[in-house]
Formats: structure tokens, sequence, C-alpha cells
């Protein structure tokens, strides 16, 4: 051996016992990650409350470099600036855009995360899988039915990854009580289900008009939504109170009941759906969404019926927002919280509950207004999404199964508006026998965006 080889060797050898030694340091100091693969570029549309929070759990399991935020609200994005750049322990400055077209265009994304408001998740994850990002977005999927079929079209022609924000596939406990109890046959045939919420959780303020601050684009915030006169900051809650917007807690919360029943029971889209309800008690606000709700998702020998109020109690105070599978053997019932099983007659009852991570993630604690129960599940959800991406493989919560759901509660909605049972062709992109209905699976789009 030359004198340069063991020269060589011998640093060679010092630095892999260097890699040995951090990489048990790192296990040791219970990091959470260690990719030696290279940071994949992120940008995140609409930096309120739940686009960070999404942002930060995906931090919290891959190394990421952000490339980009984008909002129109000059406060809350500069405010989310400085809580990335904290987190990322990174002086570098983020790249800012109140247009999201110029940070798709400038930054080139590998992930695009979209936590907007209902009206943009259409045009906002067409555009970003364009541009050649794979689409983190926020449920529901679109207000009206065309625009999930178009975002399901871009996401199979453009051949990118689409997760949407259905993170019940994704919840520990709820994914341990489809296994252990309804694949394990447990519950036997299953007949009937039924879904609630009973938040009181419906927007009844009425504000007065106000002028529009200098810090927010409220025309680019509207987008291609109706114009409405400005009466306060739209963020959180205020918003969700208008069906030009979203579609009420229809869209809003049985999305997330009626696409984790559809997983658990391996369910498609629904033969017929017909839904009644309207505002019936708490009218004295601005809102336009429905206080009282219910809505039938019919298929072979089974109903999935949804109920919500946003007034009185619940019919099950400990499941208050949740499902329960009627099954031949027995119920089971389940939240964000926790699962029950209930054998009919003999056998033994079986029960779960949520994970928190707090000791193996203790930044979760410095985080405003967390939902400590759901993120576990949202970190198993970019987890699963980046192994789609990396192994070209469908996420649990692909675009196509959160266009269902979505779609799904749309047509309730629209059935209750029409007051008639409603079927619809996923082939034709069509409501059966239904031309005015059919009408209303489009909205029409304020000039001069174009619908998709």
């Amino acid at each position: 051996m030359t004198k340069g080889n063991s020269h060589y060797n011998r640093r060679s050898f010092i630095r892999n016992s260097a890699g040995i030694l951090a990489l048990t340091y790192i296990k040791s100091a219970g990091l959470h990650h260690l990719d030696l693969s290279p940071k994949r570029r992120v940008a995140l549309i609409g930096t309120g409350w739940y686009g960070k929070s999404d942002l930060f759990k995906l931090m919290q399991v891959a190394p990421v470099d952000v490339v980009g935020l984008c909002d129109v609200d000059q406060h809350q994005l500069q405010h989310a600036s400085e809580l990335v750049s904290s987190r990322l322990n990174s002086s570098e400055k983020i790249p800012l855009y109140s247009d999201y077209r110029k940070l798709l265009s400038a930054e080139k994304p590998d992930i695009v995360l979209i936590g907007t408001p209902d009206h943009w998740h259409a045009l906002q994850t067409i555009d970003a899988i364009k541009s050649g990002a794979n689409v983190y977005v926020q449920k529901p999927v679109s207000v009206d039915v065309m625009e999930g079929e178009a975002m399901l079209a871009a996401a199979r022609k453009y051949n990118r990854t689409v997760q949407v924000g259905t993170q019940r596939r994704s919840t520990p406990h709820l994914m341990e009580a489809k296994k252990n109890i309804v694949d394990a046959g447990l519950l036997g045939k299953v007949h009937h289900v039924e879904m609630c919420c009973y938040y009181h959780m419906r927007n009844t303020g009425n504000p007065p008009l106000q002028p529009i601050p200098d810090f927010l684009d409220y025309e680019m915030w509207t987008g291609p939504a109706p114009m409405r006169p400005y009466d306060g900051l739209p963020h959180r809650g205020w918003w969700r109170a208008f069906m030009e917007y979203g579609n009420g807690i229809m869209g809003d919360m049985c999305v997330h009941m009626f696409d984790a029943v559809r997983w658990m029971l391996d369910l498609g889209w629904p033969n017929k759906i017909s839904s009644t309800g309207g505002i019936y008690s708490t009218d004295q606000g601005k809102s336009n969404t429905a206080d009282t709700q219910t809505a039938i998702f019919e298929y072979e020998n089974l109903n999935c019926v949804w109920q919500h109020r946003s007034w009185g109690t619940p019919a099950d105070p400990e499941y208050p927002w949740a499902f329960k599978i009627y099954g031949e053997n027995g119920t089971l019932c389940g939240s964000v919280h926790k699962y029950d099983f209930i054998p009919n007659g003999k056998g033994n009852k079986i029960h779960g509950d949520v994970e928190y991570e707090r000791e193996q993630f203790p930044e979760d604690l410095k985080e405003k207004d967390i939902e400590l129960h759901t993120s576990p599940a949202t970190r198993q959800h970019m987890k699963n999404f980046l192994e789609a991406i990396d192994n070209k493989t469908k996420p649990i919560a692909d675009i196509e199964q959160g266009h269902i759901s979505t779609a799904s509660c749309i047509l309730a909605n629209i059935s209750m508006k029409l007051k008639r049972p409603l079927v619809y062709d996923p082939i034709n992109m069509i409501v059966k026998n239904d031309e005015e209905a059919t009408r209303l699976l489009r909205r029409d789009y304020r000039s001069p965006w174009m619908h998709p």
C-alpha cells in the first residue's frame, strides 16, 4: 500500500466514523428525519392558519427548501415569513408574492401546498400542476363539480401527484380501527351509516361595510368568486359563512366524515344523492349557509346519512362530529378523537384513542391555534404524499378520491336547492335526466377569470 493510499484510507475512515457518530447523535437527539437527498423545493399559497400548519407538518417529516410564500394579505404574509424562517432557523429571506402565478413562474417549486379558501382551490391546483409541481390541496377540492373534474383531468394529463387534505385516511387510530375492525370482518355486513356534525360553528355575524385596508388585495382575494361588499377580513371563519366561497358545513365538515366512511368501506360514487335543509334557526346574521341539513348518499343495500345542526345539542355528546357504521355484528363509532366498537351480543368492546406525539414533536406545543389531535394525521398524510411522489403511486387521498367526496357533498347541496334526488353520471359528467341540475354542476366565474 502506498503512502498516498494510506493517507486516503485514513481520511476516509475518519470521515465515515464522523458520519456514524453524527447519525448516532441524530437518533439520540430524537430528530425526526435524516434525508441526504436534495431538499424538496416547497411553496405555500395561502399563509393563514391551516396553510402554515400544513407547511410545518411537512417540515417535520422531510428536509425542505421553502422557495416562496404567497398571500394577498401583506400582514399575514409577513407574519408567516417570520414564523417559517424561525422554524427553519434561517436568516435567508424567503421570496414573498401576492400573486400565486408569479410565484409558480419564478420559483418552479417541486411541491405546492394550497391553503387558500375553497373558491381558489381549482385554479391554483391546475396552474401548479401545469407548472410541474406536485400538489397538496386542502379539502374540499372545489366549489363546483366541474372544477373537480378539471383538477382530476389535469393531474392525470400532466402525471402529477395530488394529495387532498382529507387526512382521516391517515389518522392513526382510525387506520387501526379500519384494519382491526372493518377489514377483519368484525362488523359483518354493513347496511347503514350515520354521519354528523353538531358543532355551533356557523358564523351569525352582521358586521357593517368597511373600507378595504391597504394591506389586503380584496380583488385578488375574491378572484373567480362573486364580489361581495367588504365587511371585514375574511380570514378563518368569516368566509365560510357564505356559499359564494364554499359549500357550507356540508362542504366543510361532511366531506371529512363521508370520505372517511368511503375509505373504510371501499365505496365509490353514490348511486343517488338527496338532501333537505336550510336556515331554520339562526337567520339573524348575513350567512347564507344552511344551519340544518340532512343528506342521504345511497349505495346498493346501504345508505350513508349525514346530519348537521349548528344549534341545539348533539345526538350523542361523545361523538358530536363523527361517523357510525352499523353492521350485522356490531357498530363502529369514529371521530378525530377516538373510536369505539360495540359488538351485538357476545364479544368484547374495543376502544382506541387519538395519538398526540407531543414528546416526539415538542414544537407542536408552540404552534399557535394548533389542532394537536390532527397533527399526527397530517404528518402521516405528508409522508404518504412524499412516498407517492417518489414511488410514482397514487397517494391515499388521491385527487380522484377527494373529488368524489367533494362532488358528492356539492350534489347534496344542489339536491337541497332543487328539492329532488340526483343521480350523477361521472363518465358523461351530467346529472341523469336533469338538465337544470346539470347546469348547476358548473358555477359562473367572475370576469376575467375563466372556469377550467
